[in-house]
């Protein structure tokens, strides 16, 4: 069965934690504080059963502009989003904020809910829709339906739940087999059990008894138990939301930002390659502003090198090396979002090309054909460029595989071509030395 992430968003007291708990029956503000204040402050989790007994997860992700960054540690890795606007307000700065995200992100599949349709009537209502309609066409979430309810009366919510069963029929399944990858967004201390993480499982499966690698430290942990939907399980699956129980690693040794991986899969880095895209409507940047970077539950500091120019213009994209203040774990592919470092707001992303980058000269024409390659060229031609660039006769396909961001199994018909072309040469199983060597 397939295995779904739905998170919501939204301004600030557009009723997103409300629709949660008229979905699912879950109250996802945990907090005392967000009781108090009755706003969202972190990141809430609901299990979500479909009308077809389809189960599937809900983060819940808070609208204040002070929580972005909490936000955005819950946006990566949802298949699809209920962009919430609340009737009587219409579109606000965080429902623009929130939905930039969602674009850079990649995220093209989901539902506008306009929340609050008690509170209006049916003119201001049309009004409304209309706004939204031609906002949402200018978005990646063009042609997604846009459906009034009201948490309060239960207007709606069965259709909503139709709509959301729709949908999820056309998300991706992701691919249990190849790397783990497991963004902690949580961690906390169960007594008699120990230490807990919480995250949604990016890639692969774990099961009870694995062992897993805690980056960016490189520490080797084994998993002791594991919970699906607040259920015990043996085996967890890319697709859910997991808590974690580990063996062999304290509370104080984990932060939010770590993640739990294959063993040797990937190495943290403090600089990083990227096609980098500025938002319009942003701020020019300049070479070596600082910036807030943003992958998965990861934020760091860090300062932009525009590769081939001075400054960057909204609207704009060009090749960067991001230099981190702390290191950070990456893989090829991954997309990315970065923040103005005061006033804090969101400027634009991208994806990542080179997650362990060397120091880069800028305007060299040799780097930037080799960003070109990395980003555009054919896995035959990456497959190539790799192997004339490792400092080594002898390579194995697992090193290939992580080189160019792919799963050992996805490499098969390119090498034998690589051999046919008489490239490279296969000295036994799975091992090869470059012709060009």
């Amino acid at each position: 069965m397939k295995r779904i992430i739905i998170g919501t968003a939204g301004h600030i007291d557009h009723g997103k934690t409300t629709l949660v708990k008229a979905l699912t029956g879950f109250d996802t503000d945990r907090l005392k504080e967000e009781k108090q204040r009755g706003i969202s402050i972190e990141l809430g989790f609901a299990p979500f059963t479909l009308p077809s007994g389809q189960k599937a997860a809900i983060v819940d992700m808070p609208g204040h502009e002070r929580f972005i960054r909490h936000m955005l540690a819950g946006a990566f890795g949802i298949d699809l989003v209920l962009l919430t606007i609340a009737a009587d307000e219409g579109i606000m700065p965080q429902t623009r904020e929130h939905m930039d995200i969602i674009e850079l992100l990649g995220i093209d599949k989901g539902i506008v809910v306009l929340t609050k349709k008690d509170l209006v009537d049916e003119e201001w209502l049309m009004l409304v829709e209309e706004e939204v309609e031609t906002y949402i066409s200018k978005t990646s979430l063009k042609g997604m339906p846009i459906i009034a309810v009201s948490a309060f009366t239960g207007e709606g919510i069965k259709e909503l739940n139709d709509f959301i069963e729709k949908l999820t029929l056309e998300v991706q399944e992701r691919s249990s087999q190849g790397y783990v990858r497991l963004p902690i967004d949580r961690v906390f201390t169960v007594p008699g059990f120990g230490t807990v993480i919480t995250g949604t499982l990016w890639s692969g499966k774990i099961s009870t008894g694995d062992t897993v690698e805690m980056m960016p430290p490189q520490k080797k942990v084994k998993i002791r138990t594991i919970q699906v939907h607040n259920e015990k399980t043996n085996v967890a699956y890319a697709g859910q939301r997991v808590a974690v129980n580990l063996q062999g690693i304290e509370l104080n040794e984990i932060k939010r930002g770590y993640l739990l991986v294959t063993p040797g899969f990937l190495t943290p880095s403090f600089r990083i390659d990227t096609r980098l895209h500025l938002l319009k409507g942003t701020r020019t940047i300049r070479n070596w502003n600082r910036i807030r970077f943003h992958l998965g539950t990861t934020e760091a500091l860090g300062r932009i090198v525009l590769l081939d120019r001075d400054e960057l213009n909204p609207g704009e994209e060009a090749y960067a090396q991001i230099v981190l203040e702390k290191q950070i774990v990456a893989n090829k592919g991954d997309p990315f979002v970065i923040r103005y470092y005061s006033p804090v707001s969101t400027i634009g992303g991208g994806t990542i090309i080179e997650p362990n980058a060397p120091k880069q000269k800028r305007f060299k024409e040799e780097v930037l054909e080799e960003l070109t390659i990395k980003e555009e060229g054919s896995l035959y031609e990456k497959l190539l460029h790799e192997m004339e660039s490792l400092n080594q006769d002898i390579f194995t396909i697992d090193e290939l595989a992580r080189k160019t961001g792919s799963l050992p199994e996805h490499l098969t018909d390119e090498m034998q071509q690589l051999i046919d072309d008489e490239q490279i040469i296969e000295l036994k199983q799975s091992q090869y030395i470059s012709r060009q060597k």
